[in-house]
């Protein structure tokens, strides 16, 4: 079975699918005409002042543009940041930070296509909250002609939330809780199922408001220490961006035990991972930006491609940056340190030596809370997803039953060996992204009129 499995998911997410990808981005950017870049100043403001987030506003949303970033931000900054980045940077070389900004960079504008349709096409269901994602702007902007594609989505979604947004993520949970605190994975399977159930359970309005306030907590948390880091190694800032742009062209050559990297795996390995940590394209960002209280569609897209430039550009530079400064990428000595470590360490583990190698403990806590939270955050976040999925093929009144499958899932993660559970979630979201990919292509054009029509008749007046 895993067999089979890693053969489909390396077909899956090859060459085609990340080129397709990259050139939805690249396209979306273009047509319209780099907007994504020279309205980021705009797009903050929208998403942290009150510009954005009015509470007497009487536009139509359950949440407030804020709440839906930081719900939005809870199941995309993850794990993909710590352990994601470790991994690109050992295989990829420094230079996989650079093509992972690039990605970043243009995915900006996918993600920015995805909330605008999931605001124009959203529709509220028999509790009075909407609902919105690909799967409504397939069926609603392309026809029922395209119904089958629309539900092939929504299957999929609801199937990788339960793997990649949930039991993936308590596995990672319990394991961290294990080696540093030496906490049982079945208690920690139980305190995350108890916990999980009391924001769940309160719908939409409560998973927004936890969000909203452990978001920004635990950013502040990991940043704060990467900076530290970087601060203190202040003199290696430079020599690390010079690292980052000349092998992101270059070979690194073989020396000692490292066996070198070519150009093709800084590329494909910053894609890949850039992907898998900022979402762009997967078509999660369109399932809660449909949440949002919103005047315009366009406000809202602004505010949901605000995310990735957070994720991508800061959060996972911070990484790479740590990672490059304490010489941890590179097990031989690194280019600009000299420290060595165990060959063995990989992914979270390998960052958490990164920041143990300057902070000492109190580094490893805090990439050790940072996994926690970033997880469970994720398993919330995700649950949002999820449901928006099942709603679409079940209705409203089997949202209860996916709920209690979704918490036995989070408890079952933490105990299992989850390496099957991995292989399928990957698949589910390559098969969440080409029907999501397809309908941004062909909807891109409602995309560029929404887009002008807001700068030319409504932005001005501000």
């Amino acid at each position: 079975m895993m067999n089979i499995l890693e053969k489909v998911n390396s077909f899956l997410w090859g060459t085609p699918s990340l080129i397709l990808l990259f050139g939805t981005g690249l396209l979306l950017t273009i047509m319209l005409k780099g907007r994504t870049f020279t309205k980021l100043y705009y797009a903050f403001k929208l998403a942290f002042t009150k510009e954005g987030n009015a509470k007497d506003t009487n536009d139509e949303g359950d949440v407030s543009n804020f709440k839906a970033l930081m719900t939005a931000l809870a199941a995309t900054i993850g794990n993909g940041n710590i352990a994601g980045v470790a991994t690109a940077i050992t295989l990829g070389g420094p230079g996989a930070i650079f093509w992972m900004w690039i990605v970043g960079l243009f995915g900006m504008a996918t993600k920015y296509a995805e909330a605008l349709l999931a605001m124009k096409y959203r529709v509220k269901n028999s509790n009075g909250e909407y609902s919105s994602g690909p799967m409504y702007y397939i069926e609603r902007g392309l026809g029922a002609k395209f119904k089958w594609l629309a539900i092939a989505f929504a299957i999929f979604g609801a199937f990788a939330a339960l793997g990649i947004g949930n039991s993936v993520q308590s596995n990672t949970i319990a394991q961290v809780a294990s080696e540093s605190f030496g906490i049982n994975s079945v208690i920690t399977g139980i305190v995350l199922a108890v916990f999980a159930s009391l924001i769940i359970f309160g719908g939409i309005q409560r998973i927004s408001t936890v969000a909203g306030y452990f978001v920004p907590i635990m950013a502040f948390l990991y940043i704060g220490g990467a900076l530290i880091i970087i601060a203190v190694n202040y003199e290696m800032i430079i020599p690390s961006f010079q690292l980052i742009f000349h092998y992101a062209f270059n070979p690194i050559a073989a020396t000692g035990g490292f066996v070198g990297v070519v150009v093709s795996e800084a590329i494909k390995n910053g894609v890949s991972k850039g992907i898998f940590s900022n979402e762009a394209g997967l078509g999660t960002a369109a399932l809660i930006a449909g949440n949002a209280k919103t005047d315009h569609p366009v406000k809202q897209a602004l505010v949901a491609m605000t995310g990735t430039f957070i994720v991508t550009i800061i959060v996972c530079t911070m990484t790479g940056l740590v990672l490059i400064i304490t010489g941890f990428w590179d097990y031989t000595g690194g280019l600009l340190s000299g420290v060595t470590h165990d060959p063995n360490l990989d992914g979270g583990a390998l960052t958490s030596a990164a920041f143990a190698s300057v902070l000492g403990t109190a580094g490893e806590y805090i990439v050790a809370f940072s996994v926690i939270f970033f997880g469970f955050t994720t398993i919330v976040g995700w649950y949002v997803y999820g449901e928006k999925c099942f709603e679409y093929i079940a209705g409203t009144k089997g949202i209860a039953g996916y709920r209690a499958i979704y918490i036995i899932a989070c408890a079952a993660g933490a105990m299992v060996n989850l390496a099957t559970v991995w292989a399928f979630a990957d698949m589910a979201n390559a098969l969440m992204m080409i029907p999501n990919l397809v309908g941004l292509l062909l909807l891109r054009k409602v995309v560029v009129q929404e887009t002008d029509e807001f700068f030319t008749q409504h932005y001005k007046t501000k």
